[in-house]
């Protein structure tokens, strides 16, 4: 996951950078291969510069802000401020936005609030949704024009074309992972690298999800519609059409034999590593805790009560994440009667909603103060399983 996610970041950005200048040399302007190269790394590490220079400023803005409209408004903004100086300068404004993007979403739990962190993920989540329904629907629309603009070829050679990029990339992206993985195991004989080797059959699937969609299509959109001389740009609707097609065979026809060749390799994931960090996460924030109150209890403003109540709380957790990962026995079945108690609470909450509700409808109280109370008990059912 983290070489697809990483792909759909910096190889599709690198790849508009070069898009960019085949473009340039497409409408008419001189572009040498010296000239190309350069232009490349100067558009790419001056977009990856300014995309980070704005980061750093619009994460110490966002640190003094407290105002959850003011935050998210900043967010939606945020690509903008990173792409509108970069494609001022001459350089990558796509760069830019993923380098400003990947440090503030590291950086995120220093600079924003928490109900900050709760509402974003949900918003981007419906716009990037929003965002590829909209270029698909960009691309429907389009497409009786471009097959209208391929007068002057016949269907089958126009689907003969699309077959040959399509069958290109596919195996490109093949020989480029076996290429590679034969290289590094070459190079780098380290015990450490041998441990993190994939086996075959994860290359396989990595190699089959390689899924054109958005950036492939807005990519293609962009072309412009002249050269520099005025004439209609050779080959647009042709292009056009093979990148619909390439969309099709990879969203439709990879994606949705993916989970089929998942089984068929065997490639399944049982959780176990990331639960296994996960245990050992939960346990170092509960010994941070513990360790936290010890020095709170020498503060004049706690007293035993509360103290002694959080750290009864701490341990019994630290216990039971100590149980799950094998470091102590659990001889008195606290994991069974954490997994009771839990049962117990997720039906006390659900009839606490219940009586939110017929309050609502009983018109005691408004729909603001159900919606209040219901996240209340929403977070607090989520904490649950921890």
């Amino acid at each position: 996951m983290n070489i697809l996610e990483g792909e759909s970041l910096f190889n599709d950005a690198t790849a508009l950078v070069t898009y960019k200048i085949a473009v340039a040399a497409a409408v008419g302007e001189s572009v040498s291969a010296a000239e190309g190269v350069g232009d490349f790394f100067v558009e790419a590490l001056g977009g990856i510069g300014i995309g980070l220079a704005v980061a750093v400023v619009i994460g110490e803005v966002r640190r003094h802000i407290s105002d959850i409209n003011t935050e998210l408004t900043i967010s939606l903004f945020t690509a903008y401020g990173a792409f509108v100086p970069a494609s001022e300068l001459g350089v990558s404004g796509v760069l830019a936005v993923v380098s400003c993007g990947v440090y503030l979403g590291f950086r995120a739990p220093q600079i924003a609030t928490i109900e900050a962190r709760m509402l974003a993920l949900p918003l981007w989540s419906i716009i990037s949704f929003l965002l590829n329904a909209t270029l698909f629907i960009l691309i429907g629309l389009q497409l009786p024009t471009i097959v209208d603009g391929l007068s002057g070829m016949s269907g089958w050679e126009a689907i003969g074309y699309a077959a040959v990029v399509c069958v290109t990339v596919i195996g490109m992206r093949y020989v480029w992972n076996l290429f590679i993985t034969a290289a590094i195991r070459t190079l780098d004989r380290r015990p450490s690298q041998r441990a993190r080797r994939a086996t075959w059959q994860t290359r396989v699937v990595g190699g089959w999800a390689g899924m054109r969609g958005a950036v492939s299509l807005a990519a293609a959109l962009a072309l412009p519609l002249t050269t520099d001389a005025g004439d209609p740009l050779p080959g647009r609707d042709l292009i056009l059409f093979i990148t619909f097609a390439l969309i099709l065979v990879t969203v439709v026809g990879q994606g949705l034999t993916l989970p089929w060749l998942i089984r068929r390799l065997g490639v399944l994931d049982d959780g176990a590593e990331e639960e296994g960090e996960e245990v050992r996460a939960r346990l170092v924030i509960a010994r941070a805790a513990l360790d936290r109150l010890d020095e709170l209890e020498a503060e004049h403003w706690t007293n035993a009560d509360p103290i002694d109540r959080a750290r009864r709380l701490f341990q019994f957790r630290q216990r039971r994440f100590k149980i799950r990962a094998g470091a102590l026995d659990d001889e008195d079945g606290l994991e069974d009667r954490s997994q009771r108690f839990q049962r117990m609470m997720h039906d006390i909450y659900t009839a606490q909603r219940e009586a939110l509700v017929r309050l609502r409808d009983d018109r005691t109280i408004s729909s603001d103060v159900m919606r209040r109370l219901e996240r209340e008990v929403d977070l607090e059912e989520s904490r649950l399983d921890s």
